[in-house]
């Protein structure tokens, strides 16, 4: 899109669904922003609306439609306005879009997310929908513009695509084959990263251990995390999601032996019913899994590991249920994100025999849940005296406000609330050592004083970037964040 047609047109992205897709929409922020597009101000109507759609659970075609309804009265009535769809769901129902909500301006895949602004002009020019979805991957989407939403902390996409074949979901079918970036390409951008003040980086792919495979080194992301290591500046290496079945021994010793890669595993189990797991066509047994588990915390004993676990897959029954609630226990998760099975459409698993009733889903999710944040809360009973770090955070703690607090993630990715020092400004980027005094069952308290505050360049970014009054960055979530950047809750089948 030339800057002439799209100079002073305001935008706004919403997004939906996986950490992929947060990080495709900082992408497609920062190709409206490259194109002359501006942020629409809060509470203002943006001239371009953005729609990152997931595809991951059964309703999702009907929120989105749902949206294109309320929006279609108001592109009536503004004149120049358009609407883009995008993302899994646009990759999915291509066809069906522009009939079902024929006010839609431009449909695009997950594959050319870098087409927007030409399709946008497109579209104005020849004053009719754009429908532009490719069957793979034109450009790897780490090229493209990126607006971050954070100053302190970022996504770096290692590969994208899936080559697992898991009956509940369908992001292979929409994301495509496992496509790996160069190592030299991924260090590169963290080393951008890191001089505009990121200390902390997100490595992210679909089945990030896998790394590698296409360009043939099974050892490729431990070799990954070891060189993250070298990387002045950087403070902070995370890594989401890996999968059990390639998890394996080097990466686990690159974690401990790395210093600046955090004691901390997002590591999905999914069930615990080794008959379930093989109809979910997961390639791991319960065993397996507990032992990695066993593992991790015998080279790093203060890891906090947090899992996706679904309940009432179809032909699940209660000894089946029985056995998660059994891994659980043995697990000793600091953190679950726990889903009632809900059909994909397009899925192997959506077309099943022996659905479970609702009723007794919700029965046994329920029951999961206790189990879950009992042990939750035991795990973070432990840490109530103990001394930890903080990198300070931006808007994690919804009460922080109305109780004077602060928020932080420690190295272990917990979330504490912390009463910040009288007289010393403490910036989201910065860190502080507190003493936790209370624990709850997802997050932990520090109301005594502040054992210190180490100013970093990351605060600096921070405070640079808020110096002057700008406009909001025109992404807005469909759901709450669990840190900067951190898990989205809702798409189990993207991990």
């Amino acid at each position: 899109m030339t800057a002439t047609s799209s100079a002073g047109r305001t935008y706004e992205v919403r997004t939906y669904g996986c950490q992929m897709n947060v990080h495709d929409s900082e992408r497609l922020t920062g190709l409206l922003e490259d194109a002359g597009y501006v942020a629409a101000p809060e509470g203002r109507q943006a001239d371009v609306v953005v729609f990152n759609t997931c595809a991951v659970r059964e309703n999702a075609d009907n929120k989105l439609y749902g949206n294109l309804g309320h929006l279609a009265p108001v592109k009536a009535a503004t004149p120049g306005m358009q609407i883009a769809v995008g993302g899994c769901l646009a990759q999915k129902d291509r066809d069906t879009i522009t009939t079902r909500a024929p006010w839609v301006d431009v449909v695009f895949g997950t594959h050319n997310i870098g087409s927007l602004p030409a399709l946008l002009e497109r579209a104005r020019v020849q004053d009719e929908a754009q429908v532009e979805i490719l069957e793979s991957l034109e450009v790897f989407p780490s090229t493209l513009p990126t607006k971050r939403e954070s100053a302190y902390a970022a996504w770096v996409s290692v590969s994208v695509g899936c080559n697992n074949t898991c009956t509940f979901c369908i992001v292979p079918s929409l994301r495509g084959k496992e496509k790996d970036r160069r190592p030299g390409e991924i260090l590169a951008e963290v080393e951008a990263l890191v001089a505009e003040g990121v200390s902390e980086i997100t490595l992210l792919g679909q089945n990030v251990n896998a790394y590698g495979v296409e360009f043939g080194d099974r050892q490729a992301f431990s070799k990954l995390l070891r060189a993250c290591g070298s990387i002045e500046g950087l403070e902070r290496v995370r890594f989401t999601s890996p999968h059990p079945a390639e998890f394996t021994d080097d990466v686990i010793e690159a974690m401990a032996e790395t210093p600046n890669v955090m004691p901390q595993l997002h590591m999905p189990l999914q069930s615990g019913s080794d008959k379930v797991l093989r109809d979910m066509r997961r390639s791991y047994r319960s065993t397996k899994f507990l032992g990695i588990i066993e593992r991790v915390r015998a080279a790093m004993p203060d890891a906090a590991i947090t899992t996706d676990i679904i309940v009432g897959f179809p032909g699940e029954t209660e000894e089946d249920f029985q056995e998660t609630l059994r891994v659980v226990r043995e697990a000793r998760f600091s953190a679950a994100f726990t889903f009632q099975y809900s059909k994909r459409p397009g899925t192997p698993a959506a077309t099943l025999h022996d659905q479970i009733s609702p009723e007794v889903v919700k029965d046994r999710y329920e029951r999961l849940v206790a189990l879950v944040n009992e042990i939750a809360w035991e795990e973070n009973k432990r840490l109530v005296g103990r001394r930890v770090e903080l990198m300070v955070a931006e808007g994690e703690g919804r009460k922080d406000a109305a109780t004077h607090r602060l928020s932080g993630r420690g190295r272990d990715n917990r979330l504490v609330h912390f009463t910040p020092p009288a007289g010393v400004e403490v910036r989201p980027g910065d860190m502080v050592t507190v003493e936790i005094t209370y624990a709850a069952p997802h997050h932990l308290v520090a109301d005594g004083p502040v054992v210190d505050v180490r100013r970093t360049r990351s605060g600096d970014a921070w405070e640079a970037r808020h110096a002057a009054p700008a406009a909001p960055s025109g992404v807005t979530l469909g759901m709450p964040t669990l840190g900067v950047p951190a898990p989205l809750p809702d798409a189990p089948a993207c991990r």
